[in-house]
């Protein structure tokens, strides 16, 4: 077959022959040229001789671990799309492949419609990055039309990768923490793009009832169930012409999954109760708190339909990572609240700043909003005064992954396996920092709770958050030391 008219080129790195025969022959079906380097160290010497648009890097290499490879890639100045591929995946090798940089992450065995999938989704990510206007830094306030406030490096990253995503057709999936603004960022994706004029409809897939749901996303024709008193479009047909958002998606039932990759491979939906489909044309935007790979990894989310809706990825900075953003936030909400109040307060002194940076807002922007609000309707001044953000801070402890959420809701008594009768005793060499006793003490605890935090924060006399926090400390302190 011809190369594919866009001349893709993709540099396999793969050290078992007949596997990099085949991802070759796979990749040269769907028009997509490939080369084949064995070692980590004949990869960088590739890309340094030639500009490839992806690299299949597989983990493990005779010289050396894919990280390595991304790593010593980026201090040459190389940049290139990476798919990591390995027969050793976990969800923790995973997620420090995409920390180092990687675009996506396979496992082996790879079928041929999952690797060609992957790479055009790739290719489909460079090409609109690479076509994003040149222009001077933007500022909050030139968004204003978009929701966003911030100045800070990581925003500026998010609004240029909005305006690159918008102007494509290709499915876009957003991440980020609760309250980071996912819902404003799907909302300026379609402002900025061809589908402005349209319709953008958003649909919480945590907020609907199981039993509901397929109803409020397709539609139902008039009797199709007990309460179905007349037609109804549902928000797929009523989003067409624009965009459709799917807010917390990895909630969504795993049978509803289904047919919504159905509707993603065929524009075409099926109303409950209706036996003809009808074609639809809409964009889809996607967006969860949770950590996706994880949840196609424990069996929650299809894997098909993961590939099919992260073809372009954004990822929301939390607000604690935004540094003086937090100010500009405080004092665009102060001036906002003051004036519907009829209130004079529109500056922060001091020492009220100070707390504010400080601060690590569990809930993001949603929390400090909510706070500046409080602060504005309860107090008189001119300026804001620490004492008066103590006051109305009633933060609950930090927001935790979901999978600690429901771990927290178990008895603590419960300790699992037989941890009351077990041996709690624990050698510690204490002629160390006492940073490295602390770890090694926390994650024996841990350890003998079979990785429940909750129950080992109960042990220790800790938050949970505490624990979570410190673990997530180590993870990046780890990580960097392997970068």
């Amino acid at each position: 077959m011809p190369p594919h008219k866009d001349h893709v080129r993709v540099l396999i790195v793969e050290d078992t022959p007949s596997l990099a025969t085949l991802y070759q022959n796979q990749l040269q079906v769907a028009g997509i040229a490939g080369d084949i380097v064995e070692t980590g160290s004949d990869a960088l010497e590739a890309l340094c001789k030639q500009t490839y648009d992806v690299m299949l890097l597989d983990l493990q290499l005779p010289d050396q671990d894919g990280c390595s490879v991304l790593a010593s890639a980026e201090r040459a100045g190389v940049s290139v799309t990476t798919i990591m591929i390995t027969a050793h995946g976990s969800v923790n090798i995973a997620v420090e492949a995409m920390r180092h940089g990687a675009y996506d992450f396979l496992m082996k065995p790879v079928s041929s419609e999952r690797l060609v999938t992957s790479v055009r989704n790739a290719v489909e990510s460079n090409r609109i990055v690479s076509q994003k206007p040149e222009r001077g830094p933007v500022s909050g306030q030139e968004n204003n039309t978009f929701g966003f406030i911030g100045s800070s490096a990581a925003m500026q990253g998010v609004y240029r990768m909005v305006e690159s995503v918008a102007r494509s057709q290709a499915p876009v999936f957003i991440t980020g923490e609760s309250g980071t603004g996912k819902e404003i960022c799907a909302q300026s994706i379609h402002q900025a793009g061809p589908r402005k004029d349209g319709p953008f409809i958003a649909i919480n897939c945590a907020a609907i009832p199981k039993d509901l749901i397929e109803s409020e996303i397709f539609g139902h024709k008039k009797g199709a169930f007990t309460g179905a008193t007349t037609d109804r479009l549902g928000a797929v047909m009523s989003a067409s012409g624009g965009t459709l958002f799917l807010d917390e998606i990895c909630e969504m039932d795993i049978n509803l999954q289904a047919k919504l990759l159905r509707f993603l491979q065929t524009n075409q939906i099926q109303r409950v109760g209706d036996d003809k489909t009808q074609t639809v044309d809409v964009r889809i935007v996607s967006a969860t708190n949770r950590r996706p790979i994880e949840e196609v990894a424990e069996g929650r989310f299809r894997e098909d339909l993961y590939y099919r809706l992260h073809v372009l990825a954004i990822s929301l900075p939390p607000l604690r990572d935004r540094g003086h953003d937090i100010l500009e936030l405080a004092e665009y909400f102060l001036k906002r609240v003051s004036s519907a109040e009829g209130k004079d307060l529109c500056s922060f002194e001091a020492q009220a700043q100070n707390w504010l940076l400080s601060h690590r807002w569990p809930g993001n922007v949603r929390q400090l909003e909510n706070l500046i609000t409080g602060v504005a309707v309860m107090n008189d001044g001119e300026a804001v005064a620490e004492a008066m953000l103590s006051a109305a801070d009633h933060t609950a402890p930090p927001s935790l992954p979901v999978e600690y959420e429901r771990a927290a809701s178990a008895p603590v008594s419960s300790l699992p396996g037989d941890y009351h009768a077990a041996d709690k005793s624990l050698t510690v060499n204490i002629e160390r920092p006492l940073a490295e006793i602390e770890r090694e003490v926390i994650e024996a605890v841990i350890s003998r709770c079979d990785g429940s935090l909750p129950k080992a924060a109960h042990i220790l006399g800790l938050s949970p958050s505490t624990l979570y926090r410190k673990r997530e400390q180590w993870l990046n302190t780890d990580l960097s030391v392997i970068g």
